[in-house]
């Protein structure tokens, strides 16, 4: 698959964000699911990343190879910002009169309530840590950059990387051995969602 280079990008090429879109647009929806635990906002985060991608490309590096330490620090910022955006919504709803809800039993939620259940105890377990050490575990264990990729998406030292992710390891390593996944993820941003649209549908 063609990869665009930075100079492409940081010109602005639509072409090349063309190619940056079809190259990494299933490389960045894993790590939102993974960051998210929810595919509908996963979906939202792909698409504000490549907004923001085009918006922010003169602060690409000119140097370096693949672009994709580069969105997936782009789409770390974004869900930091969704989180923040969710908290906020949550804190207004409970300030308004309790109402009965109706609960969705849509069919495609049964499809997914397996993957979802392992997907919500994994973010269960990583919500016993800290932010920084959460980000730096997405980045190295679950999208497999190397530290100085990661340092890159994440704009800190490489050392930084290496402490937090010893850390994080440590923590989970723990926690495994315990049992003890942590508490309900109140973590989680946005409930269960039903099935996710096509990726594509976001580029038209």
């Amino acid at each position: 698959m063609e990869i665009p280079t930075r100079e492409q990008l940081r010109a602005g090429d639509p072409a090349a964000f063309d190619l940056l879109f079809d190259a990494f647009a299933n490389a960045v929806h894993r790590h939102a699911v993974r960051l998210t635990g929810d595919w509908s906002v996963a979906e939202d985060v792909v698409s504000l990343t490549f907004l923001e991608a085009w918006r922010l490309r003169q602060r690409l590096r000119p140097e370096g190879d693949s672009p994709l330490p580069w969105l997936l620090g782009i789409a770390t910022n974004v869900h930091r910002n969704i989180a923040r955006a969710a908290r906020r919504h949550r804190d207004a709803l409970r300030r308004l009169p309790a109402r009965q809800s109706v609960p969705d039993f849509a069919d495609e939620l049964v499809d997914r309530m397996h993957d979802a259940a392992q997907l919500a105890a994994a973010q269960r377990a990583l919500g016993r840590l800290r932010r920084g050490e959460r980000e730096v575990f997405f980045l190295c264990v679950w999208s497999g950059l190397d530290y100085a990729a990661a340092a890159e998406a994440l704009g800190v030292p490489v050392g930084t990387v290496r402490s937090r992710l010893s850390r994080a390891r440590s923590k989970l390593r723990k926690i495994v051995d315990t049992g003890e996944p942590g508490p309900p993820a109140g973590q989680l941003d946005g409930g269960r969602s039903s099935a996710a649209r096509s990726i594509q549908e976001k580029k038209r």
